[in-house]
Order: C-alpha cells, then structure tokens, then sequence
C-alpha cells in the first residue's frame, strides 16, 4: 500500500494535537522521526513496484529470446528438408563449428542466420515486427559416421540472448527394424502384372499375391508399411504402423482365411506413407573428388561392375574388381578419375588375391555397372587390352560356382553386384548399382561401435545357391547379417528360398527396407519346409546414429534427437562470451 505526502501532513498534525503544544524537544524529534519513516516507507514500496515491472520485462525477454533460440532451430530445419545436401552450409569462422567443413552460401542461398560478430547479421523471427532474431552455428563433424548435425542457435529479445544445442537427425529407413513399401512380391520375381504395383488400400486387384507374416513370425521392433498387412497370428514387439487408413472389420490390417488376430505389444496405427526414392544413383556422388568443398569433403571408393569384398575382423577389408579402372572420379557424367591408395591398386583389384585395404571407417563404397560411354573413365572398349572375360552367364568372379543352377538375370558379367560376407570393423556402407548378395554371416566386431549399411537399387540377395535338382550347395545352417539393409527399388528375399530344404535361422540385427515383401522360405502347417525361419532384432543405436552417407527417403525431415538448454554463446552485440 503506498501513503501519500498528504496523508503523512495529516497524521503529523493529529499527532501533534494530541501532544499538545509542549515545547519539549523530545515531541518535535519524534514527530519528524514517523515523518521520516512515513516517507522512506512510501518510497520503498514506490521502488518496489518499479523494480517488480523491471523484472516482469526481463523474464519476458529471457523467455522470448529461448523461443527465438527455438525459432532458430526449426528455421535450420526446414532448410534442411527442402535441400538435401543444405548440412554443406554454414560459417567455418564460428566458434562452434570448429572441425567442419562448411562454405558459407551466397546470392539468392545467403542466409543472415550464418552471421557472427558485432557486425554480423541476424536473421528475423517471421511475425515478430523485427523485434526477435536468432543466430545459428552449424558442426557436422560427426554427420559422416553417424548421420548427427548439431546446432547452436541464440535468440536475441530487448537486449537479453539465450542459446540452444539441438542434435538433428533424418528420419528415414532406418527408423523401422522392417519397412516395406508393397506388401506383395516383386513382380520381376514372381511374374504377375505391373499392375500389382498399387497399395492394397488404393485399389489393389485381390488376383495379385500378397505377402504374409506367419504364426512363427517374430518382429522384434518398429514395422511399418505403406500398403494393407496381412498377418495370421504373428508376433510384433514394437509398435506398428501402416498407411492403410481403411479399417477391415476395425482393424488396420487383413488376415487370412483361418488365421486368428495378431499379436501387438504397442498396437497398430495409421501413419502417412514414406517415399521409397526410385535409385540410389546419388551416392554415387559421395566417390567424387571434386566436391571436397561441395559436399564431399572425404570421398570414398568407386568400383566397377562384379566386386567381391571380405570383412577382415582387422579393420581391413579383401577387394577383388577385375573391371574397375578409376577408384574415385570427377564430373557428372564422369569424364577422369583417380586410384587414391585407400581404394587399393588396380593391379590388386584385378588379381585372383585382390587388394587388401584399410576399411574406409566412416565413409562408403559404391558399386557401379560398367560404363557404356566411352568418355567414363572406367569404360572398356570392345578389344581393349586386360579386358575382363565373361564366362557364359557368369561372371568374372566365378558366379556361378560349379555345379549351380542359376536364373538368367543373375551373375550378370558387367552388372555392378556386390558380393560380401565378413566381420564388420568399423562404420562403412556399401551400395551396388544393381545387386547385393550376401555372401556369408556379416557380424559386428563390436556390437557397440561398429555400424553396416547394404544399399542394392535392385535385389539384396540371402544367397543360396542350389544345383540343378533344387538341393542346397551350401553346408551347415543359419544365417547372421548385422546390418542397416535397403533394396530401394526390389526387395530383400533368400535366393531359391522355395528349394534347398530347411536352411536353419536367418537372423537380423539392424533394419530392413524394401520396395516388395521378399519371401525367405516356406512352410506347410506352420512350419518351415524350404529356406530359414526369420529372427529379426531391432539396432537401437539406430534411434540415434545411422551408418555413413546412408540412403534416406525422398521426402524427408530432420528430427531433433537431443536438446540442450547452454549458456547464452553470445552477447547482445553480437560478440561472444
């Protein structure tokens, strides 16, 4: 309560009053003393009520300034969703993008948020009338080997500046231990009409097979799949979504005549449909050592047409390439190229030993057909010298191997296929033009640190080969793969999964994408009579981290994985602290 000027006179002349008029010294003492105190009480509260406004403002303007901080972060965001290759962006000369490779943008991609120092720009909070801004600082010193940007944004409100550290991340593929685009076999595969290739949900006829998830099936993680599912009494340990949107009886997914309800640990919703992109011809660009500051700061290795590789539990990995020429190239189209040392020499790559290199950690291998243009550098002409043989309907490699029955469309002499089996040593991808086949158990070192991604634009083969009478020319039983596994534009299956007999468990620790469903054995009566059981596990670390330069989606957003509320990293001047 405040007590005015006047109010205090008044009680000074009551109090006078009723004292009298002594002239005792002790009575006029004592009056100015309650006057003194009236006054010094009246300006106390008077200063507390300024001083409660002041901070009312200031804590407005230190909310303010982390919503600005916000604002930053999903500014950054969307720049990233919109361009997939923005991440390249962002001022070398920041404090916290130290060990980044970054250029800043220019002309019509100048970003004001990229400013730093007293004379560095901000950008504008969009509705603020010019009174929030933000910065931000970009470091991408781990996007290579875990897929992670981090970014510092400052919020600048009224003079006050807060900061933020967020962690991004794509969502992508690797989100789901199984993702599946249609639920029914690759037409290329099985025979029937293109026009199977609609999701079940659009209009699907009921002639095309459908794919389903068996009584035996246990999926041990997230699943989701664009089209309609069809499950008779499977097992799912993680939570499912599809893009059906119709419900079947009230349910989200069909189920075969004579099957009863699935099993759902988190239940089954509807989620928005993930775009499959049609090739994965753009990692190629991450082999391009004219990019180093476009993007491709460390190039990996480029091969050409059939290549074997062997996982050494050393960190080393066995190459054999016969057709490669040029292991890193230049342009697009290619028009030279290069043999760096960490891809291994030609000559090893061509001989029946191959070139034992050091696994290119944090980084990726790509596999390409051989060139039909004679300005590639890795073309051959008709009659070139050391031209690579092809055996009929083989390859140079020794695919078939005797005594194999193999399809036409396999073992193709100048088709960029991989071949791989091995221990895994460190964080690598590997993608082929055409085929993966999976030649072996492919294993973590460590479980904790070591990370594989299989990238096929066509086919990830599980291969088992069988001979002409349909037996399995493979000893032993089960297979392991520890991988991140996508067949962009087919499917992941196990080759000749309706012959061969009982082959044991196909384990998988990691993800699996796919455009089809891929069948990987069969059953009568529930039980397995031709190829493997499945045990699929999910990769948590894949919440978090994904293998190096790894495929994502077409359309695609960038999560926040972490947030961290830091210490204002600059002034309200722009100057750090």
């Amino acid at each position: 309560m405040l007590v005015s000027t006047g109010q205090g006179s008044e009680m000074l002349s009551l109090l006078k009053s009723r004292l009298g008029n002594s002239e005792h010294g002790y009575v006029l003492v004592v009056v100015i003393g309650i006057g003194m105190v009236l006054m010094i009480l009246a300006t106390v509260l008077a200063t507390s009520a300024i001083s409660g406004t002041m901070k009312a403002r200031q804590d407005q303007a230190w909310n303010s300034a982390l919503s600005a901080a916000y604002a930053g972060i999903d500014e950054y965001q969307s720049r990233l969703s919109n361009d997939s290759f923005y991440m390249q962006y962002g001022n070398p000369s920041a404090n916290f993008s130290t060990g980044s490779s970054l250029i800043l943008p220019t002309g019509t991609q100048e970003n004001p948020a990229f400013g730093i120092g007293t004379t560095g720009t901000w950008a504008t909070v969009a509705g603020s009338g010019g009174k929030a801004k933000f910065r931000y600082e970009v470091n991408t010193t781990e996007y290579l080997e875990t897929g992670i940007i981090r970014v510092r944004a400052t919020g600048l409100v009224n003079g006050v500046t807060r900061s933020l550290v967020a962690d991004l991340r794509q969502t992508g593929f690797i989100d789901f231990l199984y993702f599946t685009d249609y639920e029914i076999q690759d037409p290329e595969i099985s025979g029937e009409s293109s026009s199977c290739v609609k999701y079940e949900w659009a209009g699907r006829s009921t002639s095309c097979t459908k794919i389903q998830f068996g009584k035996n099936d246990v999926v041990n993680g997230p699943l989701h799949s664009n089209d309609t599912l069809y499950i008779c009494e499977a097992t799912f340990n993680g939570a499912v979504t599809t893009s059906n949107s119709s419900p079947s009886g009230g349910r989200l997914y069909d189920i075969p005549s004579g099957c009863g309800t699935a099993s759902f640990s988190s239940g089954i919703a509807y989620s928005p449909t993930v775009g499959m992109p049609s090739t994965n011809a753009k990692m190629k660009r991450e082999t391009r050592s004219d990019l180093t500051a476009n993007g491709v700061p460390s190039p990996g290795c480029l091969y050409t047409g059939p290549t074997s590789v062997v996982l050494n539990s050393n960190g080393t990995m066995t190459v054999k390439s016969p057709w490669t020429k040029k292991t890193q190239i230049a342009g697009d189209p290619a028009t030279s190229g290069t043999t760096p040392a960490m891809c291994g020499s030609i000559a090893d790559l061509k001989s029946s030993s191959g070139a034992t290199i050091t696994v290119p950690d944090k980084n990726m291998v790509y596999i390409q057909n051989v060139p039909t243009v004679s300005s590639d550098p890795n073309y051959w002409g008709t009659y070139e010298s050391g031209r690579p043989s092809c055996a009929y309907r083989g390859n140079s490699l020794g695919y078939p191997i005797s005594n194999e029955s193999a399809s036409t469309s396999a073992y193709g002499c100048r088709n960029g296929d991989l071949f791989i089996r091995g221990t895994t040593h460190g964080k690598v991808t590997f993608a082929a033009e055409n085929y993966v086949y999976v030649t072996g158990d492919i294993t973590y070192s460590n479980s904790s640190t070591d990370v594989l991604g299989l990238v096929g634009n066509n086919a990830v083969w599980v291969w088992n080969p069988m001979d002409r009478y349909g037996d399995k020319l493979l000893s032993g039983s089960d297979r392991e793969i520890d991988a991140a596994i996508i067949s962009v534009a087919h499917t992941f299956q196990v080759q000749n999964y309706e012959y061969t007999g009982k082959r044991g468990t196909l384990t998988v620790k990691g993800a699996i994408a796919q455009k089809f469903r891929g069948p990987v054995g069969t059953s009568s009566g529930g039980v397995i009579v031709n190829g493997y059981v499945k045990d699929y596990n999910y990769d948590p670390r894949f919440k978090y981290t994904a293998p190096p330069k790894f495929l994502n989606p077409d359309t695609t957003t960038y999560g926040v994985t972490t947030w961290m509320d830091t210490p204002a990293a600059m002034n309200p001047d722009g100057s750090y602290r």
